[in-house]
């Protein structure tokens, strides 16, 4: 479980995130967190939040956004929303760190699908995308769906598919969350 203060770290894609408010004292509300990406981070993959609203305030350095259609390069002040059910993407579009508060609200699943993609990759079993492989990620992706989803194909394939993986990937024993070891 996510607590105010935790630091979770991708080495895959360069993300550190520490959080400032979690759904637990927030009754759900809103999840708060510090982002930091290191020159040539990522986040692994272009996403949709079908139910969550994105709110990235740059702190520090260039972020880039794919927002929707739009793509943009925010610096320190700027202040870029994302609207639920449009996808999104975030790099480092800068030589130094990139560093910005994200407020991702409901809070609904965010934490732990963070904390379960994050420890994957910090016990190597990600590619060098961020991504585990597609059993698993179908067995993550479908426990997850109202928090997350690919911006295409569309939801209702998706969830035929992941229907079909996740069964499989059950049978492989992969589980939907992974906590993070205790610090």
């Amino acid at each position: 479980m996510i607590r105010n203060g935790d630091r979770l770290e991708n080495q895959v894609t360069g993300e550190v995130m520490v959080f400032h408010r979690t759904s637990r004292e927030t009754a759900g509300e809103v999840v708060q967190v510090e982002t930091i990406v290191r020159p040539g981070g990522f986040v692994a993959a272009a996403h949709v939040h079908p139910y969550q609203a994105e709110r990235f305030e740059v702190l520090e350095g260039e972020l880039g956004l794919r927002v929707g259609g739009r793509v943009l390069v925010a610096v320190p002040g700027d202040v870029a929303t994302v609207q639920p059910g449009t996808p999104d993407r975030f790099w480092n579009a800068g030589e130094g760190e990139a560093r910005f508060l994200c407020e991702v609200r409901p809070a609904l699943g965010f934490e732990s699908l963070i904390e379960t993609m994050f420890t994957l990759a910090a016990e190597g079993k990600t590619n060098r995308k961020g991504m585990p492989n597609p059993l698993r990620l179908a067995v993550i992706a479908r426990s997850h769906f109202d928090t997350v989803r690919l911006p295409f194909p569309p939801a209702w394939l998706q969830r035929a598919a992941l229907a079909v993986g996740a069964r499989l990937g059950r049978l492989l024993g992969y589980r939907p969350r992974v906590a993070a070891a205790p610090a």
